[in-house]
């Protein structure tokens, strides 16, 4: 078998691949022998028809079976004997061919690009450290109060914070519009909520049993097309004003919470408990960004078209998804749009395609401890944490999410290691805040 490789780009291969003639007969023979024994033909008994009225009848056919088949074990040999890591299947164009010729193709693909530092050798990254504060469960305290607010009517003129119970019909030049009506519609004023600009501040000093025309107008950004930029005016009566009370940290507020002895001692213990693991959850997330953050900064290679290609896809679907809508075509993107897609695609690729190269540079395997402990941290979030480790280890996909999880961790680790690691005192705040912004 003749091999050649051409580089037609920076990580664009085109393969040719010649077969000798005998293999392709060998092959052609083997397969037209195999096949005489399955099929029936008219004036011969099963598996007795002669073998040139069978090559008459199906030859065409096995010739382009046995073309194919030898293409694909071709081609696993000689990127084996190159040392090719393709990206994705090659684009196969076959040379014209005749029996008793060699059989020849060439294939157009693309590999992986080589990453120059699999490591962190010379760079610094900043680890923050941080711990749970009295403050911190007591405005985790504050924020279970809230969220369990107290609603009393009221005669007074509303204003912020009040939350009124309102009926509206909206009309866009005179005709109603998806979503233009609702009854018993709950509106907390100065949140800022999912209204069009200007609702709330057009409720405000209302009392109940109160109509209101307010006239608004649209954001052009609206993710809806139709309603983007029109005027609208919406009718509204205001049903009922309410104030919020926010009820007292007493042993029934604790049960509620299902702290079976009521204590408040208990009730922090546990808010202790689970901001805890949530800061640890955070911390890991917040290291693993900043180590790939570093990664990504120390080296510089091309990337793989189709694959970019593909990145660039999902952040778009990503992206309208979390809007709720459908990605609409590429082409009626337009240029900011488009390269913010590229920028967040290229990111994202560089980052996997250098943990990937140190997984397999450092022969990185999930450790069953590891596995375990993350299984046991998990369960702890479930009232039965017996039942959730025995649901984890009896179902095969969801261990290979879990070990791929422990993977990605023990690599990172294994880049802090490699690194210059210096550590910063955080607040659990400031933790939560570093977070959400690196997404």
């Amino acid at each position: 078998m003749q091999i050649s490789v051409e580089s037609t780009g920076t990580l664009a291969r085109r393969l040719t691949v010649a077969v000798p003639a005998d293999r392709v007969e060998q092959a052609f023979a083997k397969r037209l022998q195999r096949l005489s024994r399955q099929v029936k033909v008219p004036g011969f008994r099963p598996g007795k028809t002669p073998m040139k009225v069978i090559e008459a009848r199906y030859g065409e056919q096995v010739l382009h079976e046995v073309t194919g088949e030898l293409i694909e074990t071709t081609f696993r040999e000689a990127i084996g004997q190159q040392g090719l890591n393709p990206v994705a299947g090659p684009v196969i164009e076959r040379k014209s061919f005749a029996r008793g010729e060699e059989f020849a193709y060439t294939a157009e693909f693309e590999v992986f690009p080589e990453i120059p530092k699999p490591n962190l050798i010379g760079e610094t990254v900043e680890r923050p450290t941080c711990s749970i504060t009295p403050e911190d469960i007591e405005r985790s305290l504050q924020s279970l109060r809230r969220q369990r607010t107290v609603w009393e009517p009221v005669q007074r003129e509303a204003k912020d914070g009040d939350r009124l119970l309102i009926d509206f019909k909206g009309a866009i030049e005179g005709q109603a519009f998806e979503g233009s009506e609702a009854t018993g519609y709950q509106l907390v004023l100065g949140t800022g909520g999912s209204m069009v600009d200007g609702f709330e501040a057009g409720l405000a000093g209302a009392k109940a049993g109160e109509s209101r025309t307010l006239n608004l107008e649209f954001s052009k950004q609206h993710p809806k097309p139709e309603l983007a930029g029109k005027p609208v005016a919406f009718e509204v009566v205001v049903q009922e004003v309410a104030e919020s009370r926010l009820p007292e940290v007493n042993e029934d507020f604790v049960r509620q919470l299902g702290v079976d002895d009521g204590k408040i001692e208990t009730l922090n213990e546990r808010v202790r408990s689970n901001l805890e693991r949530e800061m640890k959850q955070r911390l890991r997330a917040l290291v693993r960004t900043r180590v790939l953050e570093a990664l990504v900064a120390a080296n510089k290679f091309e990337l793989p078209q189709g694959l970019l290609k593909a990145e660039m896809d999902y952040v778009r679907r990503l992206h309208h998804a979390l809007r709720g809508q459908q990605a609409p075509p590429s082409a009626t993107e337009t240029a900011e749009e488009s390269a913010a897609y590229e920028r967040a695609a290229r990111n994202r690729l560089m980052r996997g395609l250098i943990l990937a190269e140190v997984i397999r540079v450092n022969a990185i395997k999930p450790s069953p401890e590891r596995v375990r402990a993350r299984v046991t941290e998990l369960s702890e979030e479930y009232q039965s944490p017996e039942e959730f480790v025995r649901a984890c280890y009896a179902n095969r996909k969801r261990m290979d999410e879990l070990e791929a999880a422990v993977v990605d961790e023990q690599a990172i680790e294994h880049l802090l290691g490699t690194a210059e690691v210096t550590e910063k005192p955080i607040t659990f705040q400031e933790l939560v805040q570093l977070v959400s912004a690196t997404g």
